[in-house]
């Protein structure tokens, strides 16, 4: 590699880890020394919004091959960085599809188990920077199935992030792990209205798969799933699409299924402090064999069924008083633009974002990252849709539980939802270099 070329890269790498994501970003290119994939000599892609280049000043460029010359990030593509201080997935940008899995862990053997999670991180690494895993999906031996699946050949990273979740069943003492389990780690409570089915609940592992293209995502499980084949098994999964936050400042905010806009106060990648106070786990929250977790954060997934049917009969004025903003603008009740400072005495007591909002709950906040879902119908005529609520914070008990606590008993939403499935897991901090993997603090 060149003097200029070098100088290009980290000129790169610097203005890239300014970026809206405001993760530890570079472009991601293929390792030193090692063969391009097809999918990388075809072409890098992604959005225009891959790795902020806009919010880094337009000015990041990508090193094409060994030349000095470089192009723009967002006529190539770009990978989203799998290494970093916090695991992407997270507070990066969120992407247009979700592939989402539950695994229960089949063996119990504690170093099957610590391979498994090196396999996985390596995979992981080669598949979000858009390489095929391991040799490949063809060229190797014909009397042997290949390594990668193959169904993702030819197409672009599309930001894939890859972020995994330990479950609390995990530290139930069949690793000895029971000493490890963070005290936020807890069990959800039941809530009022809760219909939860335990085949879409809990998992001792999740992995959260995001990435602009469906099948990006989908080809990412399912090679996870395949490496761990004997020691791990899905629990359950959850596709899906129509983002309903977002983590980018002046990104136009998403709207769920209700047609409403929907995490107007999300939580952005730049709020650096923001993500400190409320989203990343400090080394005072986790003292002694929990300090593995430092760093990292805790999600909790639920399944939120929609009463589609119902709700589509609704007056308009009553669903923006259950609500509490219009549904042109995002406008809170008594004001002209979404992002105004809603006044919440104005609202109905039983409104969902008077209910929702921090000074409600002594200052609860989540960094939410949910997707619309569609599966069908139910059997009955009825569209099973709603929403799969993802929602990242420093600790449940400050932070969702109070706020569905209050929502599970007060909100007039309630009519026309159902949570259905749930889960929570802790989320360790990210993977730091070639030699570290996923879990690797919890299982030194």
């Amino acid at each position: 590699m060149s003097e200029d070329t070098k100088a290009a890269t980290t000129a790169t790498t610097e203005a890239v880890a300014d970026s809206a994501t405001a993760e530890d970003t570079r472009v991601a290119g293929r390792p030193e020394g090692s063969a391009p994939s097809r999918r990388a000599v075809i072409g890098w892609g992604g959005a225009g919004l891959a790795l902020g280049a806009a919010a880094a000043g337009g000015a990041v460029a990508l090193t094409r091959g060994a030349s000095d010359t470089t192009v723009p990030v967002a006529e190539v593509g770009a990978a989203v960085p799998f290494h970093g201080a916090h695991q992407a997935g997270i507070a990066t940008a969120v992407q247009d599809r979700l592939h989402f899995a539950a695994f229960d862990v089949k063996t119990k053997d504690r170093a099957e188990l610590i391979q498994l999670l090196k396999d996985w991180t390596r995979a992981a690494e080669r598949m979000t920077a858009g390489h095929e895993v391991g040799d490949g999906a063809y060229g190797g031996l014909a009397e042997a199935p290949p390594d990668d699946t193959g169904e993702a050949l030819g197409l672009k990273p599309s930001r894939l992030t890859l972020t995994i979740g330990f479950g609390p069943s995990l530290f139930d003492g069949r690793f000895g792990l029971t000493d490890k389990r963070p005290g936020a780690l807890v069990d959800l409570p039941k809530f009022p209205g809760d219909n939860l089915d335990p085949a879409r609940s809990g998992g001792d592992l999740c992995v959260q798969a995001c990435a602009d293209d469906p099948q990006v995502a989908v080809h990412a499980i399912r090679n996870l799933a395949r490496i761990g084949f004997g020691k791990v098994a899905v629990r359950w999964s959850q596709l899906g699409f129509g983002k309903t936050s977002s983590t980018t400042p002046d990104a136009q905010t998403p709207r769920n299924m209700m047609g409403f806009k929907d995490g107007t106060r999300n939580i952005a990648g730049t709020e650096t402090a923001r993500l400190d106070k409320h989203v990343w786990v400090a080394a005072k929250d986790a003292p002694g064999q929990a300090a593995w977790i430092t760093g990292g954060s805790y999600l909790v997934a639920r399944r939120i069924r929609m009463n589609i049917e119902t709700w589509d009969r609704t007056p308009l004025a009553e669903q923006e008083d259950i609500f509490g903003r219009d549904k042109k603008e995002g406008a809170p009740v008594g004001k002209a633009k979404e992002h105004d400072e809603p006044f919440l005495k104005a609202m109905k007591p039983d409104s969902h974002v008077r209910l929702a909002h921090p000074d409600s709950n002594a200052g609860a906040t989540l960094l939410r990252r949910g997707y619309s879902f569609t599966d069908g119908d139910d059997g009955l005529g009825r569209l099973d849709a709603g929403l799969f609520f993802l929602a990242y914070q420093r600790d449940v008990r400050t932070g969702f539980i109070p706020v569905q606590t209050s929502l599970s008993r007060q909100d007039a939403l309630n009519e026309y939802i159902q949570h259905v499935g749930s889960a929570i897991f802790a989320v360790p901090p990210g993977v730091r270099g070639k030699d570290d993997w996923w879990g690797r603090a919890l299982f030194s």
